[in-house]
């Protein structure tokens, strides 16, 4: 019975363990450069897109693509080995002018047109891409912001969410893709303040190049001024 127990707090110390492991996996490795890797897509993955979507008040079709997801159930049928799956052919989610999910590109359509063109010609993954329609009602500048990983920021040998999140903008047509956040710093979050049509964000530096970011590193404050054509990031120090 002795035995018993010290072998299942055995299980449960490396349990632990393990987690720990975990959770100190860094975002970021550092080599001799410096400098952030990028990964090839990975070709053994079905890519699909979802039906396309027209924020309101555009002239564009959005695509969204991504890999086929197949998820196992975990039984077996009932005159076979073979494990039972089910396959997911959505890819995204809509919300209120918001496409969320894990995305390897978004394409876009003008709807006089059947040309489509991609985002990115490069391997990331999108989290989430936001039509600022309050700013285009006020402006007519027609803001799409992402959250991203675009680089295999770990060394881990691929794009993921352990790697460093980044903010980026486009123009409604997907043109124009643009990186605001700077290299090697964190998105934290991001909020539009449509009174001054700015939009506000927080990046994370890691000061101390532990590969984690924590209380010891630095926080940055910057903005951008969404009525002006050009994308001019801006500090500021509200502490």
């Amino acid at each position: 019975m002795k035995k018993y127990f010290k072998y299942i707090a055995l299980i449960i110390v490396g349990t632990v363990i393990s987690c720990r492991e975990d959770v100190k996996k860094p975002k970021v490795s550092y080599d001799v450069s410096n400098k952030v890797s990028i990964t090839k897509a990975d070709s053994s993955q079905i890519e699909i897109a979802d039906l396309p979507i027209q924020m309101e008040g555009t002239n564009y079709l959005i695509h969204p693509v991504g890999d086929l997801r197949v998820y196992e159930r975990g039984s077996k049928a009932r005159y076979g080995s073979s494990s039972v799956n089910d396959v997911s052919f959505t890819i995204s989610n809509l919300g209120e002018y918001e496409i969320t999910g894990y995305l390897q590109n978004l394409k876009f359509q003008a709807i006089d047109s059947d040309s489509i063109h991609a985002l990115s010609d490069k391997p990331i993954l999108i989290l989430t891409a936001t039509y600022l329609k309050p700013v285009a009602d006020k402006t007519q500048n027609k803001v799409m912001v992402y959250t991203l990983t675009d680089s295999d920021t770990n060394k881990d040998g691929k794009i993921d969410t352990s790697d460093i999140k980044t903010l980026y903008l486009s123009d409604i047509s997907g043109e124009n893709f643009t990186k605001v956040s700077a290299d090697l710093e964190e998105l934290v979050d991001w909020s539009l303040v449509e009174s001054k049509n700015r939009l506000y964000f927080r990046t994370i530096e890691d000061t101390n190049q532990n590969g984690q970011f924590d209380k010891n590193d630095v926080l940055h404050y910057n903005y951008i001024d969404l009525a002006s054509k050009k994308w001019e990031v801006k500090a500021y120090k509200p502490i």
